[in-house]
């Protein structure tokens, strides 16, 4: 059977969940313990709302002087929830991703109950064990990547994850990779407190919003605090040859428990591919 008609039913995982009440510490605790990107707030087993890092990372910084112990889950903005049921194929979910550039679906019973959610990693496991073994990564990488200096403020580095929409933002020096910054790598830092100390508030939301941003503007803000992108980044980030097949890839993602890799040829980046490159695939 091609890996597009599989049923979600096959793949679909037990999620994470919180209550409207669980506070915003509980929830980034969560996060942290089980090793996932999400979880899913839930009042009687109904679904009520996703709190990703990104959002955990946002609201830590639109705290100002609100206590981040006083912050519940429900404090969290909501956004809309996408559902099928476990009869739908993978094809529907990564068209449903792609159109709507989400990393979950929640998968509802007949009784409009949360039954268990498939992520962009079921997705691409599935492709590993169903899909084309001849697809290479330069066939389905972005070329356009993200990328900043090892010196580069953390504030300039949290700007462009924001302004770009992306989740990760590749380090290079002399045109090789040597780290990445995620938004995971901003939730168990407390890096607000070091801003609060250091910043204007309202500086700090006007740059990191601020539209057509520059590096030169960020080099102008640079003293608002010491900390830059060497202090946060993993580094030795793991890469993958262009030459190199996708399911190659994958391996690496799932073994790492990352999402996206580097793509190198000759150890120079040339473009990055993530679960997202696999689930346009899988939509197409």
């Amino acid at each position: 059977m091609d890996v597009k008609n599989l049923k979600l039913s096959g793949l679909m995982i037990k999620p994470i969940t919180v209550n409207p009440n669980t506070t915003l510490m509980k929830v980034r605790e969560s996060i942290l313990k089980h090793k996932v990107k999400q979880v899913i707030v839930v009042n009687k087993n109904s679904p009520m709302g996703v709190i990703t890092e990104k959002d955990i990372a946002k609201k830590i910084y639109q705290l100002g002087t609100t206590p981040i112990e006083s912050v519940k889950a429900r404090d969290f903005k909501p956004r809309e929830l996408f559902t099928l049921t476990r009869e739908d194929s993978v094809q529907k979910c990564a068209k449903l991703m792609k159109k709507h550039r989400i990393s979950l679906v929640i998968i509802l019973d007949k009784n409009k109950n949360i039954e268990g959610i498939v992520t962009k990693t079921n997705l691409a496991k599935a492709f590993l064990t169903r899909g084309s073994d001849s697809i290479k990564v330069s066939k389905i990488m972005t070329n356009k990547v993200i990328t900043s200096t090892p010196s580069d403020p953390i504030l300039y580095i949290e700007s462009l994850l924001i302004k770009y929409g992306i989740s990760r933002v590749i380090i290079k020096r002399n045109q090789k990779p040597v780290g990445i910054v995620t938004f995971r790598d901003f939730v168990p830092a407390k890096i607000p407190q070091w801003i609060a100390e250091s910043a204007d508030p309202k500086e700090v939301q006007e740059y990191k919003f601020k539209k057509g941003l520059e590096e030169t503007h960020s080099n102008q803000m640079s003293y608002l605090f010491p900390f830059h992108a060497t202090d946060i980044m993993s580094t030795n980030p793991i890469t993958i040859d262009a030459d190199k097949e996708v399911k190659q890839a994958i391996i690496k993602m799932i073994k790492y428990n990352i999402s996206g890799l580097p793509v190198v040829k000759n150890s120079k980046l040339v473009g990055i591919i993530t679960k997202s490159d696999i689930v346009n695939t899988l939509a197409n």
